[in-house]
């Protein structure tokens, strides 16, 4: 019977059929691993043996990003020139919300980056530092929501949040019983000076360029809507009952409010008209005509908030 022979690789030679420069320009030329794999003719998913290979040739792989759009690198020079999280923020270019900070501070720490002196955005000020961070417009989509409860608790009505996704962002307790409430945004004029705004919801698909569709008249009491000048608007669901985007200009007879200085607009004149909508008067009841203007929500640079 003929003998079974087990021969160690290394004496068969490297079976690869890529060589150590060829992986080092690939190395050099990516931004992943998987696209690593692909300049040495392999799947994307069979990079373990050339991750074996550059960790025995200790080739440098700080300029990779994978999914993310910074480097190792570019997040080594953040960390090192900041004073807090929110200057690396700024440092990598991306937006600062929840998720992308913890993805920040997490591969951070896997890194071993000193961030000792990246103090907390909260910390104490001292008391001739005043906060004079410029407003910036793409933010607007996520205080949004934050504006309409100030817009609604002002006027006396409850603001509840619901537990799980639904149509509606805000649940609010007004004179005519509990209204559901999506709240809308737009940062910025048209080229042609219009507040377009996108009132539709997209599909509960996985296909993220499907065309966006209109909210069910049923499930929707009121859109409340913020624009980028500090207009706001509210407006019922039946009036824009089948539509996935309006002309804010159009419906200015549901303009309650304007919180300009807020969104760093230019300020109005301090004895300007605090009006009103009359509409705004079907949330508070009998409040909103003994005292109209107790109840708008204009801001303006020389007097108060209301």
């Amino acid at each position: 019977m003929p003998l079974l022979t087990f021969v160690l690789m290394g004496a068969m030679g490297d079976r690869r059929g890529w060589n150590d420069d060829e992986l080092r320009q690939a190395v050099n030329s990516s931004v992943s691993w998987r696209a690593v794999a692909r300049a040495l003719g392999l799947k994307d998913t069979s990079a373990a043996t050339p991750r074996r290979h550059a960790a025995r040739l200790e080739l440098d792989t700080s300029h990779f990003t994978g999914q993310r759009r910074w480097s190792d690198q570019q997040l080594r020079e953040a960390v090192a020139v900041s004073s807090c999280w929110a200057d690396v923020i700024v440092a990598l270019g991306i937006v600062d919300n929840g998720a992308e900070r913890v993805r920040v501070k997490g591969h951070a720490v896997r890194l071993r980056l000193d961030c000792s002196h990246l103090r907390s955005p909260h910390a104490k000020s001292a008391p001739d530092e005043v906060f004079d961070e410029p407003v910036r417009p793409e933010m607007l989509r996520y205080s949004a929501a934050a504006l309409a409860m100030a817009w609604f608790t002002l006027r006396g009505c409850p603001v509840a949040l619901p537990i799980e996704p639904q149509e509606y962002d805000l649940l609010v307790t007004t004179s005519k019983g509990i209204q559901r409430v999506q709240v809308k945004s737009c940062a910025s004029r048209n080229r042609r000076g219009y507040w377009d705004v996108g009132i539709g919801r997209r599909p509960y698909t996985l296909d993220k360029t499907a065309g966006k569709m209109p909210y069910d008249p049923d499930s929707i009491d009121l859109f409340f809507i913020v624009l980028g000048d500090g207009g706001i608007y509210v407006i019922p669901s039946s009036v824009l009952a089948g539509r996935t985007s309006i002309s804010a200009d159009s419906y200015n007879q549901y303009r309650v409010g304007d919180a300009s200085s807020l969104l760093g607009g230019a300020p109005a004149a301090a004895d300007a008209p605090r009006r009103a909508s009359k509409y705004a008067g079907e949330f508070v009841g009998s409040r909103f005509r003994l005292d109209p203007k107790r109840f708008a929500f204009d801001v303006y640079s020389g007097g108060q908030a209301v």
